[in-house]
């Protein structure tokens, strides 16, 4: 199993991190109100831990769990305690009526955590395809991600089907910005199509 940290302490970090304690893998919860992390590490047991805000994280896999407004500003002030760290951006570019994205063309928000973070640091785009509340229900849903170095996609697959889910790899970081796309899509479906956020995409092929 993984060693994982999660900065972050709302509705996307509380469904993983309970998942990942379900799946055996060691949690540790840090936040800038360190009774609230406190707290949620013992809500979900397992031995799950509290850390401090702006201290290495003690995960070898750092789930980066912020809006994407905050995300590089966190990045840059933990500066070199991610050092070696491999990072799982989960956050949404979209914009205020989740129609357009908000960074600009060519480049994606995890592309700027990766410019953000340490060169020894590898960030890997994955879960904002996915509803929190819907990671709360336990389903098996599938679980796209992207990123550029192999052994840390490798660790982030297995963290993946750790928690139950199926991981699907999309390519190298530059697929991040068409990650972050299908927010827009996922939230006009919920709105439209499906008429419920209760709602997940997924892929149906042979094997």
């Amino acid at each position: 199993m993984s060693s994982i940290s999660f900065i972050g302490l709302g509705t996307m970090a509380r469904a993983l991190a309970a998942r990942a304690v379900a799946g055996g893998n060691t949690v540790e919860l840090i936040g800038r109100d360190p009774v609230a992390a406190k707290g949620l590490a013992a809500e979900l047991g397992g031995g799950a831990t509290a850390g401090s805000f702006g201290a290495a994280p003690a995960g070898d896999i750092v789930v980066l769990a912020v809006p994407y407004a905050a995300a590089v500003p966190v990045v840059a002030q933990y500066g070199e305690a991610l050092a070696g760290k491999t990072i799982i951006d989960i956050s949404n570019t979209f914009d205020a009526d989740a129609t357009g994205l908000v960074v600009p063309d060519g480049t994606s928000g995890a592309r700027e955590i990766a410019e953000a973070a340490p060169a020894s640091a590898h960030v890997v785009k994955a879960f904002n395809t996915v509803f929190g509340h819907v990671l709360a229900q336990g389903r098996p849903l599938d679980v796209f991600f992207a990123g550029d170095d192999p052994r840390a996609k490798a660790d982030v697959s297995a963290f993946i089907v750790s928690l139950g889910l199926r991981p699907l790899d999309v390519g190298g970081l530059e697929m991040a910005r068409w990650l972050e796309g299908v927010g827009p899509l996922l939230m006009g479906l919920a709105r439209h199509g499906a008429g419920t956020f209760d709602v997940a995409l997924g892929a149906d092929f042979p094997g």
